[in-house]
């Protein structure tokens, strides 16, 4: 069963990120992600590139993954 942590680190060796944290059970999990490669992308290309990162393993290992991506931009105006 993958772990919160793992799929942290599955994320953070292919994306660089200022924020991230991940919660889960071995099948669901949360994520927070905020990078600097979101910066001018919808929030569809964001997840895209979080799928881009995890690659296979979201097939795999992963069941299911609810995100919330922010640019750095965009969670500074979101923290107010």
């Amino acid at each position: 069963m993958v772990t919160p942590e793992q799929v942290k680190q599955y994320i953070a060796a292919n994306l660089p990120c200022d924020i991230l944290e991940v919660q889960g059970d071995g099948h669901h999990f949360e994520a927070l992600i905020v990078s600097a490669e979101f910066a001018g992308k919808n929030r569809v290309q964001q997840h895209q590139r979080v799928y881009q990162a995890l690659g296979d393993r979201m097939r795999e290992e992963i069941h299911a993954l609810s995100m919330k991506t922010f640019s750095p931009e965009q969670w500074a105006a979101a923290q107010g």
